[in-house]
This record gives structure tokens, C-alpha cells and sequence, in this order.
């Protein structure tokens, strides 16, 4: 992993979000109808659909737009219904990756994701080929130069189940899906702002790519998350800048 940082990874992450900015609405909004759908309208008594608004507002998802996707979700308004699919595959390299959708079709899905796989340089598997190889989870980044002592004694306290440091001076906490929110609150009431703050599949190996190998498992990653039926990709695949 010689030369690679983590911090720039995560700034070309950030960026790339940034300019699928119009895309994130329509995933959040599909994200908040199936939530609304799932667990109802109220957000104290609904956990995902209070994720998923406190993401829209991250975004700056105009308030009436998450409303109309509550209400769509709980009936008040016609709407398709989705299905939450997860798909599994390799990269280049054998790289591990996990795609999730929420779609109305699936025959349309599998045949579009296994397309973008096929296409790029990778391949799709079978169910259970590779999340094994990741962690469900909540986690914090924080940048270098944060207090660790802080970071660990605030995290900790709330219910976090790891906090680590890495060579740059960055930290990261760790946490059980369910415990994110109250993590999160607690991080922020003690003035810590995390670089990144998300629900995902952490893999516990990660594969560093660099030049042409790079470019080309860049080019599969973006066509994956550029599919309409896609909310998420992970991957065990870290692209070195």
C-alpha cells in the first residue's frame, strides 16, 4: 500500500458523491419511500426512514421533496413498488464487490448489473460469493489532527464498538448498525465532525489499485452506481490517486 492515503481516497469519494448529486436525490427519495412503505411515517418509531431524512438533509434535500416521499411511501401518493435485491461479484483482481438496488423490475436489474459486470472486467456471483468478506456496520472517519482521546472517550461512552488510528494520524469508529444514530449524536454534541459518517459493508481486506488497473476498475464501480436501480456499491477495491 505504498503511497496510498486514505485521506485522499476519501476526498475523491466526497467528490465524486458531490457530482451525482442529482442521482443521490433520486436514490434517497426511493430510499424513504421503502422506508415509509416498510416501518410507517413516523420517524421515532421508524429507524431506517429516520436515516434515511437525516441523509436527505446532509444532501440538502428540500424538506417538501422528503415529505412527498413519505407520504408516497405510505400510501398517500401512487407509486411502483420496490424490492431490495443485493447482488454479489468481482472486480478486476478479484476484487470483492456488493451492489445493492431497490427496483421494480427485477429482471431488468440482474440483467443491467451483470451487463456492467461483464463488460468491465468483472464478473457477477452468487448469493453469499463475498459478503463474508465485508462488515456490516457504522463508521466514523475522522481527519488528522482530531483529539483521539476525545474521539475515543465520546465514541466508547455512546456504544461504539471500536476506535482505531491509523499511520496518517486519521481515526476511525466503529458501531453496530443500530447504535449509528446514537453514536453520531453523541460525536457531534461533543463538537467532532466526522470526514465520513455512514451505514455500510466495511471489508476487512482491502485491494489497492493503481494505474491502467485502476482506471479500469474505476470505470466498473462508476457504471454500477450509474445504473437507476442502484443505491449502493461497495467494494474491497480502493483506488490510489
Amino acid at each position: 500500500m505504498a503511497g496510498h492515503s486514505k485521506w485522499a481516497n476519501i476526498q475523491h469519494r466526497k467528490n465524486r458523491q458531490d457530482e451525482k448529486r442529482g442521482k443521490l436525490f433520486t436514490r434517497l427519495i426511493k430510499e424513504i419511500t421503502v422506508a415509509a412503505k416498510l416501518g410507517g411515517g413516523d420517524l421515532s418509531a421508524n429507524p431506517r426512514l429516520r436515516l434515511a431524512v437525516d441523509k436527505a438533509s446532509d444532501a440538502n434535500m428540500p424538506k417538501d421533496t422528503v415529505q412527498r416521499a413519505i407520504q408516497k411511501g405510505i400510501g398517500g401518493l401512487d407509486g411502483a413498488n420496490y424490492e431490495e435485491i443485493r447482488y454479489e461479484g468481482y472486480g478486476i483482481g478479484g476484487a470483492a464487490v456488493i451492489v445493492d438496488t431497490l427496483t421494480d423490475n427485477r429482471t431488468r436489474t440482474v440483467a443491467e448489473v451483470r451487463h456492467a459486470f461483464s463488460k468491465y472486467g468483472g464478473n457477477l456471483g452468487t448469493d453469499g460469493s463475498v459478503a463474508f468478506l465485508f462488515r456490516h456496520c457504522g463508521q466514523f472517519l475522522f481527519a488528522p489532527g482530531t483529539s483521539e482521546d476525545k474521539v475515543m472517550e465520546t465514541a466508547i461512552e455512546a456504544g461504539a464498538e471500536d476506535v482505531s488510528t491509523d499511520d496518517e494520524g486519521g481515526i476511525e469508529v466503529l458501531c453496530a448498525p443500530p447504535d449509528f444514530r446514537v453514536v453520531k449524536a453523541a460525536l457531534e454534541q461533543a463538537g467532532l465532525k466526522a470526514e465520513m459518517a455512514e451505514i455500510t459493508m466495511k471489508p476487512l481486506n482491502e485491494t489497492v489499485f493503481s494505474g491502467d488497473d485502476a482506471l479500469r476498475m474505476q470505470k466498473l464501480l462508476d457504471v454500477l452506481e450509474g445504473l437507476d436501480d442502484v443505491q449502493e456499491v461497495f467494494t474491497s477495491a480502493v483506488i490510489d490517486n
